[in-house]
Protein backbone atom coordinates (compact mmCIF):
# COMPACT_ATOMS: atom_id res chain seq x y z
CA UNK A 1 0.00 0.00 0.00
CA UNK A 2 3.00 2.34 1.09
CA UNK A 3 4.53 1.85 -2.76
CA UNK A 4 1.38 2.19 -4.31
CA UNK A 5 1.00 5.58 -2.43
CA UNK A 6 4.31 6.60 -3.48
CA UNK A 7 4.28 6.28 -6.78
CA UNK A 8 1.29 8.04 -6.97
CA UNK A 9 2.43 10.99 -5.49
CA UNK A 10 5.73 10.74 -7.47
CA UNK A 11 3.69 10.76 -10.34
CA UNK A 12 1.34 13.97 -9.40
CA UNK A 13 4.89 15.23 -8.72
CA UNK A 14 6.23 14.84 -11.74
CA UNK A 15 2.69 15.54 -13.46
CA UNK A 16 3.19 18.87 -11.67
CA UNK A 17 6.75 19.25 -12.61
CA UNK A 18 5.51 18.76 -16.07
CA UNK A 19 3.04 21.12 -16.70
CA UNK A 20 5.20 23.97 -14.46
CA UNK A 21 7.65 23.69 -17.25
CA UNK A 22 5.85 23.46 -19.97
CA UNK A 23 3.15 25.99 -19.37
CA UNK A 24 5.47 28.00 -16.96
CA UNK A 25 5.07 31.46 -18.81
CA UNK A 26 1.24 30.84 -19.34
CA UNK A 27 1.15 30.29 -15.73
CA UNK A 28 2.67 33.10 -14.46
CA UNK A 29 0.49 35.31 -16.94
CA UNK A 30 -2.27 33.79 -15.64
CA UNK A 31 -1.74 34.91 -12.18
CA UNK A 32 -1.09 38.29 -12.98
CA UNK A 33 -4.17 39.20 -14.10
CA UNK A 34 -6.35 41.04 -11.91
CA UNK A 35 -9.67 43.41 -11.90
CA UNK A 36 -8.57 47.12 -11.59
CA UNK A 37 -9.47 49.34 -8.53
CA UNK A 38 -12.54 47.20 -7.83
CA UNK A 39 -13.71 47.36 -11.60
CA UNK A 40 -14.98 44.15 -12.50
CA UNK A 41 -15.22 44.84 -15.65
CA UNK A 42 -11.43 46.39 -16.15
CA UNK A 43 -8.27 44.28 -16.36
CA UNK A 44 -4.47 44.10 -16.28
CA UNK A 45 -2.11 41.43 -17.24
CA UNK A 46 1.54 41.18 -17.47
CA UNK A 47 2.43 38.91 -20.34
CA UNK A 48 5.29 36.49 -19.71
CA UNK A 49 4.67 33.59 -22.01
CA UNK A 50 6.49 33.38 -24.84
CA UNK A 51 5.32 34.29 -28.45
CA UNK A 52 6.79 34.06 -31.94
CA UNK A 53 5.54 36.81 -34.44
CA UNK A 54 7.84 35.24 -37.27
CA UNK A 55 5.78 32.09 -37.00
CA UNK A 56 2.76 33.72 -37.11
CA UNK A 57 3.98 35.74 -40.08
CA UNK A 58 5.36 32.37 -41.85
CA UNK A 59 1.78 30.71 -41.35
CA UNK A 60 -0.03 33.34 -43.63
CA UNK A 61 -2.63 33.57 -40.73
CA UNK A 62 -5.07 36.40 -42.37
CA UNK A 63 -8.73 35.28 -40.79
CA UNK A 64 -10.06 35.48 -37.45
CA UNK A 65 -11.29 32.04 -36.80
CA UNK A 66 -7.39 30.62 -38.30
CA UNK A 67 -5.86 33.08 -36.03
CA UNK A 68 -8.32 32.06 -32.95
CA UNK A 69 -7.44 28.27 -34.01
CA UNK A 70 -3.33 29.39 -33.85
CA UNK A 71 -3.86 31.22 -30.31
CA UNK A 72 -5.96 28.06 -29.08
CA UNK A 73 -3.05 25.65 -30.55
CA UNK A 74 -0.12 27.44 -28.77
CA UNK A 75 -1.94 27.93 -25.69
CA UNK A 76 -3.15 24.18 -25.54
CA UNK A 77 0.27 22.99 -26.62
CA UNK A 78 -1.90 19.96 -27.87
CA UNK A 79 -4.36 20.33 -25.50
CA UNK A 80 -7.41 21.43 -27.22
CA UNK A 81 -9.09 24.65 -26.35
CA UNK A 82 -12.16 26.02 -26.87
CA UNK A 83 -12.29 29.97 -27.68
CA UNK A 84 -15.13 32.01 -29.27
CA UNK A 85 -14.90 35.63 -30.27
CA UNK A 86 -17.27 38.46 -31.30
CA UNK A 87 -15.08 38.93 -34.02
CA UNK A 88 -15.74 35.79 -35.93
CA UNK A 89 -18.54 35.49 -38.84
CA UNK A 90 -22.03 33.89 -37.48
CA UNK A 91 -23.21 30.64 -38.95
CA UNK A 92 -24.04 33.07 -42.22
CA UNK A 93 -20.56 34.40 -42.77
CA UNK A 94 -22.11 37.73 -41.58
CA UNK A 95 -21.33 40.10 -39.06
CA UNK A 96 -23.33 43.18 -38.63
CA UNK A 97 -22.15 45.31 -36.67
CA UNK A 98 -18.34 47.24 -36.57
CA UNK A 99 -16.45 49.68 -33.76
CA UNK A 100 -15.95 53.13 -34.41
CA UNK A 101 -13.40 55.21 -32.87
CA UNK A 102 -11.69 58.56 -32.74
CA UNK A 103 -7.75 59.16 -32.61
CA UNK A 104 -5.54 61.85 -32.66
CA UNK A 105 -1.95 63.32 -32.13
CA UNK A 106 -1.41 66.69 -30.51
CA UNK A 107 1.40 68.29 -28.93
CA UNK A 108 2.13 68.84 -25.03
CA UNK A 109 0.94 72.54 -24.33
CA UNK A 110 3.96 72.53 -22.00
CA UNK A 111 6.32 71.68 -25.61
CA UNK A 112 7.52 68.53 -23.46
CA UNK A 113 6.31 66.31 -26.52
CA UNK A 114 3.07 64.56 -27.52
CA UNK A 115 0.12 62.89 -26.56
CA UNK A 116 -2.15 60.35 -28.02
CA UNK A 117 -5.88 60.17 -27.51
CA UNK A 118 -7.91 57.38 -28.69
CA UNK A 119 -12.15 56.35 -27.76
CA UNK A 120 -12.72 52.90 -28.77
CA UNK A 121 -16.24 53.00 -29.18
CA UNK A 122 -18.27 49.51 -29.41
CA UNK A 123 -20.27 47.87 -26.74
CA UNK A 124 -20.30 47.07 -23.06
CA UNK A 125 -17.40 44.70 -23.12
CA UNK A 126 -14.58 43.76 -20.53
CA UNK A 127 -11.30 45.41 -21.50
CA UNK A 128 -8.00 44.16 -21.22
CA UNK A 129 -4.72 46.24 -20.77
CA UNK A 130 -1.63 44.19 -21.26
CA UNK A 131 1.87 44.70 -20.23
CA UNK A 132 4.68 42.94 -22.25
CA UNK A 133 8.34 42.48 -21.96
CA UNK A 134 9.16 40.47 -24.90
CA UNK A 135 12.35 39.01 -25.36
CA UNK A 136 12.77 39.93 -28.81
CA UNK A 137 10.86 43.16 -29.18
CA UNK A 138 10.36 46.81 -27.40
CA UNK A 139 8.00 46.93 -23.88
CA UNK A 140 4.55 47.81 -24.71
CA UNK A 141 1.29 48.70 -23.09
CA UNK A 142 -1.53 47.45 -25.01
CA UNK A 143 -5.46 47.56 -24.87
CA UNK A 144 -7.96 45.03 -25.93
CA UNK A 145 -11.66 44.21 -25.93
CA UNK A 146 -11.99 41.00 -24.40
CA UNK A 147 -15.00 40.03 -26.56
CA UNK A 148 -12.50 39.20 -29.25
CA UNK A 149 -11.26 36.24 -27.59
CA UNK A 150 -14.47 34.88 -25.69
CA UNK A 151 -15.65 36.90 -22.94
CA UNK A 152 -18.22 39.13 -22.04
CA UNK A 153 -20.26 41.05 -18.78
CA UNK A 154 -21.49 37.47 -18.36
CA UNK A 155 -18.14 35.60 -18.82
CA UNK A 156 -15.28 37.06 -16.61
CA UNK A 157 -11.89 36.23 -15.87
CA UNK A 158 -12.88 35.03 -12.28
CA UNK A 159 -11.14 31.62 -11.67
CA UNK A 160 -8.40 30.07 -12.86
CA UNK A 161 -10.18 28.40 -15.71
CA UNK A 162 -11.46 31.44 -16.82
CA UNK A 163 -8.58 33.00 -16.95
CA UNK A 164 -6.97 31.07 -19.33
CA UNK A 165 -8.29 32.68 -23.05
CA UNK A 166 -6.94 36.04 -21.84
CA UNK A 167 -3.66 34.91 -23.28
CA UNK A 168 -5.10 35.72 -26.07
CA UNK A 169 -4.64 39.36 -25.64
CA UNK A 170 -0.85 39.42 -26.78
CA UNK A 171 -1.91 38.75 -30.58
CA UNK A 172 -4.68 41.14 -30.46
CA UNK A 173 -4.38 44.64 -29.74
CA UNK A 174 -6.86 47.97 -30.55
CA UNK A 175 -4.55 50.49 -29.94
CA UNK A 176 -1.32 50.94 -27.55
CA UNK A 177 2.19 52.27 -26.83
CA UNK A 178 5.81 50.63 -26.99
CA UNK A 179 8.66 51.91 -25.01
CA UNK A 180 9.96 53.82 -27.95
CA UNK A 181 6.81 55.72 -27.71
CA UNK A 182 5.78 54.23 -30.91
CA UNK A 183 1.45 54.68 -30.60
CA UNK A 184 -0.67 52.65 -32.76
CA UNK A 185 -4.73 52.33 -32.75
CA UNK A 186 -7.53 50.84 -35.60
CA UNK A 187 -10.54 52.54 -36.96
CA UNK A 188 -13.53 51.09 -38.69
CA UNK A 189 -14.51 51.21 -42.26
CA UNK A 190 -17.99 49.59 -43.28
CA UNK A 191 -17.42 46.86 -45.78
CA UNK A 192 -14.00 47.85 -46.95
CA UNK A 193 -12.22 44.68 -45.89
CA UNK A 194 -8.17 45.05 -47.13
CA UNK A 195 -7.47 42.13 -49.29
CA UNK A 196 -3.98 42.48 -50.14
CA UNK A 197 -2.67 39.53 -52.82
CA UNK A 198 0.78 40.78 -53.84
CA UNK A 199 2.90 37.05 -52.73
CA UNK A 200 3.86 38.39 -49.72
CA UNK A 201 3.48 36.47 -46.59
CA UNK A 202 -0.09 38.01 -45.17
CA UNK A 203 -0.90 39.03 -41.72
CA UNK A 204 -4.40 39.94 -40.18
CA UNK A 205 -5.86 42.82 -38.77
CA UNK A 206 -4.59 42.81 -35.31
CA UNK A 207 -1.63 41.00 -35.62
CA UNK A 208 -0.01 43.73 -37.65
CA UNK A 209 -0.46 46.37 -34.41
CA UNK A 210 1.35 43.54 -32.73
CA UNK A 211 4.30 43.56 -35.33
CA UNK A 212 4.13 47.89 -34.64
CA UNK A 213 4.20 47.65 -30.96
CA UNK A 214 7.16 45.02 -30.62
CA UNK A 215 9.42 46.14 -33.64
CA UNK A 216 9.10 49.80 -34.51
CA UNK A 217 10.41 52.88 -32.90
CA UNK A 218 8.74 55.53 -35.98
CA UNK A 219 6.62 55.84 -38.10
CA UNK A 220 8.59 55.36 -41.32
CA UNK A 221 9.54 52.24 -39.67
CA UNK A 222 6.12 50.84 -39.30
CA UNK A 223 5.06 51.75 -42.94
CA UNK A 224 7.91 49.72 -44.28
CA UNK A 225 7.22 47.07 -42.18
CA UNK A 226 3.25 47.05 -43.49
CA UNK A 227 4.70 47.13 -47.03
CA UNK A 228 6.45 44.12 -46.44
CA UNK A 229 3.81 42.28 -45.94
CA UNK A 230 0.15 41.86 -46.88
CA UNK A 231 -2.58 43.35 -44.61
CA UNK A 232 -5.80 40.87 -45.02
CA UNK A 233 -8.79 41.89 -43.07
CA UNK A 234 -11.55 38.96 -41.97
CA UNK A 235 -13.90 39.54 -45.12
CA UNK A 236 -16.43 37.88 -43.16
CA UNK A 237 -16.85 40.26 -40.37
CA UNK A 238 -18.09 42.92 -42.20
CA UNK A 239 -15.53 45.64 -41.63
CA UNK A 240 -12.59 46.96 -43.01
CA UNK A 241 -9.73 49.20 -40.77
CA UNK A 242 -7.39 52.35 -41.29
CA UNK A 243 -5.01 52.80 -39.08
CA UNK A 244 -3.32 55.74 -37.07
CA UNK A 245 0.47 55.37 -36.20
CA UNK A 246 2.43 58.25 -34.41
CA UNK A 247 6.16 58.41 -32.86
CA UNK A 248 7.37 60.00 -30.32
CA UNK A 249 8.92 62.64 -32.59
CA UNK A 250 5.65 63.71 -33.75
CA UNK A 251 5.27 61.90 -37.35
CA UNK A 252 2.11 60.29 -37.56
CA UNK A 253 0.21 58.56 -40.63
CA UNK A 254 -2.74 57.05 -40.90
CA UNK A 255 -2.63 53.65 -43.29
CA UNK A 256 -5.41 52.83 -45.63
CA UNK A 257 -6.41 50.51 -48.52
CA UNK A 258 -7.68 51.40 -51.83
CA UNK A 259 -10.96 49.02 -52.62
CA UNK A 260 -10.98 50.45 -55.76
CA UNK A 261 -7.40 49.58 -56.52
CA UNK A 262 -6.44 46.04 -55.50
CA UNK A 263 -6.22 47.18 -51.63
CA UNK A 264 -2.86 48.98 -52.58
CA UNK A 265 -1.58 50.88 -49.12
CA UNK A 266 -2.70 54.55 -48.81
CA UNK A 267 -0.68 56.56 -46.84
CA UNK A 268 -2.20 60.29 -45.51
CA UNK A 269 0.67 62.04 -43.45
CA UNK A 270 0.74 64.48 -40.88
CA UNK A 271 0.91 67.93 -42.67
CA UNK A 272 3.84 69.87 -42.21
CA UNK A 273 3.56 72.40 -39.60
CA UNK A 274 0.97 70.85 -38.14
CA UNK A 275 1.24 69.84 -34.32
CA UNK A 276 -1.52 67.35 -34.35
CA UNK A 277 -4.07 64.62 -36.63
CA UNK A 278 -6.69 63.31 -36.46
CA UNK A 279 -8.73 60.55 -37.32
CA UNK A 280 -11.90 58.89 -37.19
CA UNK A 281 -14.34 56.31 -39.10
CA UNK A 282 -14.36 57.83 -42.84
CA UNK A 283 -11.51 57.71 -45.79
CA UNK A 284 -8.86 60.44 -45.39
CA UNK A 285 -7.01 59.96 -48.68
CA UNK A 286 -7.28 62.27 -51.17
CA UNK A 287 -8.94 59.67 -53.86
CA UNK A 288 -11.67 59.05 -51.35
CA UNK A 289 -11.75 62.20 -48.62
CA UNK A 290 -15.37 63.81 -48.54
CA UNK A 291 -16.26 66.17 -46.35
CA UNK A 292 -20.31 65.26 -46.52
CA UNK A 293 -21.15 62.17 -44.90
CA UNK A 294 -21.03 58.97 -47.16
CA UNK A 295 -21.54 55.25 -46.53
CA UNK A 296 -19.50 54.58 -49.68
CA UNK A 297 -16.24 55.90 -47.47
CA UNK A 298 -17.16 55.18 -43.98
CA UNK A 299 -19.50 55.11 -41.14
CA UNK A 300 -22.48 57.25 -41.17
CA UNK A 301 -24.33 55.60 -38.38
CA UNK A 302 -21.76 56.66 -35.60
CA UNK A 303 -21.55 60.03 -36.76
CA UNK A 304 -18.00 59.75 -38.18
CA UNK A 305 -17.78 62.94 -39.65
CA UNK A 306 -19.55 64.84 -36.55
CA UNK A 307 -17.15 63.80 -34.63
CA UNK A 308 -14.26 64.29 -37.26
CA UNK A 309 -15.58 67.81 -37.05
CA UNK A 310 -16.01 68.32 -33.41
CA UNK A 311 -12.54 66.79 -32.69
CA UNK A 312 -10.79 68.98 -35.52
CA UNK A 313 -11.99 72.17 -34.05
CA UNK A 314 -11.36 71.67 -30.60
CA UNK A 315 -7.41 70.87 -31.80
CA UNK A 316 -7.21 73.85 -34.38
CA UNK A 317 -8.91 76.25 -31.48
CA UNK A 318 -5.69 75.38 -29.41
CA UNK A 319 -3.25 74.81 -32.59
CA UNK A 320 -3.14 71.58 -32.16
CA UNK A 321 -1.31 71.62 -28.42
CA UNK A 322 -3.04 70.54 -25.66
CA UNK A 323 -3.05 69.78 -21.96
CA UNK A 324 -3.52 66.61 -20.43
CA UNK A 325 -6.83 67.29 -19.50
CA UNK A 326 -7.29 69.36 -22.74
CA UNK A 327 -6.70 65.72 -24.55
CA UNK A 328 -9.11 64.10 -22.01
CA UNK A 329 -11.96 66.46 -23.05
CA UNK A 330 -11.37 66.39 -26.43
CA UNK A 331 -11.88 62.47 -26.47
CA UNK A 332 -14.64 63.40 -24.29
CA UNK A 333 -16.90 65.58 -26.25
CA UNK A 334 -17.49 62.69 -28.75
CA UNK A 335 -17.42 59.68 -27.03
CA UNK A 336 -20.78 58.23 -26.29
CA UNK A 337 -23.44 56.66 -23.50
CA UNK A 338 -25.95 54.49 -25.46
CA UNK A 339 -25.86 55.92 -28.86
CA UNK A 340 -28.46 54.05 -30.86
CA UNK A 341 -28.02 54.06 -34.66
CA UNK A 342 -30.55 54.20 -37.22
CA UNK A 343 -30.43 50.12 -37.66
CA UNK A 344 -31.18 49.84 -33.92
CA UNK A 345 -27.55 49.03 -32.86
CA UNK A 346 -26.62 50.53 -29.69
CA UNK A 347 -23.00 51.95 -29.10
CA UNK A 348 -20.72 53.17 -26.57
CA UNK A 349 -17.37 54.16 -25.34
CA UNK A 350 -16.08 50.75 -24.23
CA UNK A 351 -12.58 52.99 -23.13
CA UNK A 352 -10.76 56.35 -23.27
CA UNK A 353 -6.79 56.71 -23.64
CA UNK A 354 -4.53 59.07 -23.86
CA UNK A 355 -0.83 57.94 -24.16
CA UNK A 356 2.03 59.98 -23.14
CA UNK A 357 4.65 59.56 -25.82
CA UNK A 358 8.02 61.20 -24.11
CA UNK A 359 6.81 59.68 -20.96
CA UNK A 360 5.32 55.96 -22.12
CA UNK A 361 2.63 55.86 -20.11
CA UNK A 362 -1.06 54.95 -20.42
CA UNK A 363 -4.15 57.08 -18.72
CA UNK A 364 -7.53 55.34 -19.17
CA UNK A 365 -11.13 55.53 -18.25
CA UNK A 366 -13.43 52.49 -19.06
CA UNK A 367 -17.26 52.77 -19.55
CA UNK A 368 -18.27 51.85 -16.69
CA UNK A 369 -16.58 54.50 -14.38
CA UNK A 370 -15.90 57.16 -16.58
CA UNK A 371 -15.11 59.56 -13.96
CA UNK A 372 -11.89 57.68 -12.60
CA UNK A 373 -8.48 57.47 -14.78
CA UNK A 374 -6.11 54.97 -14.18
CA UNK A 375 -3.12 55.16 -15.17
CA UNK A 376 -0.38 52.56 -16.39
CA UNK A 377 3.27 52.65 -16.92
CA UNK A 378 5.64 50.02 -18.63
CA UNK A 379 6.69 48.54 -14.79
CA UNK A 380 2.80 47.37 -15.10
CA UNK A 381 1.69 49.30 -12.30
CA UNK A 382 -1.64 51.06 -12.18
CA UNK A 383 -3.10 53.86 -9.89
Amino acid sequence: MKKVLFKTVAILALLCLLVATIWHGEIATIRSIEPLDGNEYLYKMDFKASYDLDDVISKDIASNADLLRYITGRIGKGIPIKMKSAQVADEDGELATVFNCTSFQAAKADGGGYWYGRNYDYFKNPTMVTVSHPRKGYASIAVSDMSHFGYSLEKLPTSLKDKVNSLAAIYTPLDGINEKGLCTSIMALPKMAAQQESGKHKVGTTIIMRLWLDRCATVQEALDLAASLDIRHDATVGSGYHYMIADANGDCAVLEFDMNDGWKSMVVRKSEGENSMLVTNHLLSGKYYTTEPDMSVGNVYSHSWWRYETAGNYLRERNGTLTFDEAMECLGLVHWKDLVWETGTVEDTQYTCVYDQQNTTLDLRNWNDYDKVLHFTLSSSAR
